[in-house]
């Protein structure tokens, strides 16, 4: 009699295979630079297959512009590194052995490929961390925090580089800290517009980061400003005109909720775990659409996804904080069940409706890597049929689930 498989290998496998997707897809040095990767923005079934040595490839985007002449999406690449922690600890918890890694033993392991992309990204960025947006910059910092986090688990030294990193952005988060509107972190430089997108994500860093009374502050302005009492979800963000006039974005965003929950989480308490859990059934609630093929019999639901562009990220940020709620003892287990529930039904919606590349096709060239829907209700050869171009933001946002499904079936 053959056993089925673990729920937590299954997932782990699913979660590898979408690491192994991106990368090969998306994945490149940074002009012919040694020691750097990147991410394109955009991966093109189309493009003609090059012949010649590797090297040969990066002199000539090198020489005609192309490696620089599209979009920089700072925030995508540090959902990136995220996505690459997310699949290192994984890697961890195999034995960290060569053989263990994603790709392949004669490849670098998740954790290295990482670092190797934090490079990129400053050289990229123009020889510097600091950009004009402060949620982008939050993200980084985030992500920077869990790399270096891995390193120490796999007992290698932490990058300096790393903490030199936080240690700039962190000046950055402060000086958007301001009385402004009454707290709140300001979007962008140009300091005319306090949202959810950069406040929640700056608080759950400085939750992380032990600056507990700052974090709990910029909490407290979310509840009194952005926080709808009706839907129990935060809005996204109030704007300053030049009259003093304050007007609020009643926007609803899957990700807004993401960050908050994980601050809410982190810094614990008998208020902010009763505001998680809330938080959880709202976006069972009010976020979600039906499920592929789910009829009136099981009416499942996955969570909405939000398009291409920067809304192709948005559901995986979600599912990320839902996966810390789903494994925390503390909220109550109706919470947890339904975080779980949300989680691993979206990320079954993507693995089904994958659409796997054939050797027989233009784009042969990645036999067996799949590309993954930008809605988790509709299969991708729907939202990608062949030959279609596929942007990097949306198929984070797929891994980025699969590796939350993973972290709540191997916990």
């Amino acid at each position: 009699m053959t056993s089925r498989p673990a729920a937590g290998s299954v997932w782990h496998g699913r979660a590898s295979h979408a690491a192994r997707s991106v990368t090969a897809l998306f994945g490149r040095k940074l002009l012919f630079l040694p020691g750097t990767h990147l991410a394109a923005v955009a991966w093109n079934p189309g493009e003609p297959v090059q012949s010649g040595p590797a090297w040969l490839h990066a002199l000539r985007r090198l020489a005609s512009g192309s490696a620089l002449a599209h979009p920089w999406h700072y925030w995508w690449q540090a959902h990136y590194v995220d996505c690459l922690v997310d699949t290192g600890r994984r890697e961890l918890g195999s034995g960290a052995t060569p053989a263990a890694r994603f790709n392949g033993p004669g490849n670098p392991s998740a954790g290295q490929l990482a670092s190797r992309l934090v490079t990129g990204i400053r050289l990229r960025n123009a020889f510097t961390f600091v950009n004009n947006y402060y949620d982008d910059m939050a993200w980084l910092a985030m992500a920077t925090l869990r790399l270096d986090a891995l390193a120490e688990e796999t007992r290698k030294p932490g990058r300096r580089r790393n903490a030199r990193v936080r240690k700039t952005l962190v000046l950055q988060f402060d000086a958007a800290s301001t009385d402004d509107l009454g707290g709140g972190v300001f979007w962008s430089k140009k300091r005319d517009f306090k949202n959810t997108p950069a406040t929640a994500p700056v608080a759950l860093f400085y939750a992380r980061t032990g600056q507990r009374a700052k974090a709990q502050s910029l909490l407290d302005w979310l509840d009194r400003t952005l926080f709808d009492l009706e839907q129990r979800l935060y809005l996204d963000g109030a704007r300053l005109d030049a009259a003093g006039t304050v007007t609020v974005d009643r926007a609803v965003y899957t990700y807004n909720q993401g960050p908050v929950l994980g601050a809410l989480l982190e810094l614990g308490g008998e208020a902010n775990l009763a505001r998680a859990a809330e938080l959880v059934d709202a976006v069972d609630r009010h976020l979600t659409v039906p499920a592929p093929g789910a009829g009136d019999a099981a009416p499942r639901t996955v969570l909405r996804c939000d398009g291409t562009g920067d809304g192709g990220l948005f559901t995986g940020i979600l599912c990320r904080y839902l996966a810390l709620a789903a494994t925390d003892g503390r909220l109550p287990e109706p919470a947890r069940a339904t975080a779980a529930r949300l989680v691993t039904d979206t990320a079954q919606a993507f693995w089904d409706g994958r659409r796997t590349l054939d050797a027989g096709t233009p784009a042969g060239s990645h036999p067996g890597r799949s590309v993954f829907s930008l809605h988790a209700a509709q299969p991708a050869d729907q939202t990608y049929p062949q030959g279609a171009v596929v942007e990097l933001s949306t198929q984070l946002q797929a891994w980025m689930t699969l590796e939350a499904a993973a972290a709540i079936t191997g916990s």
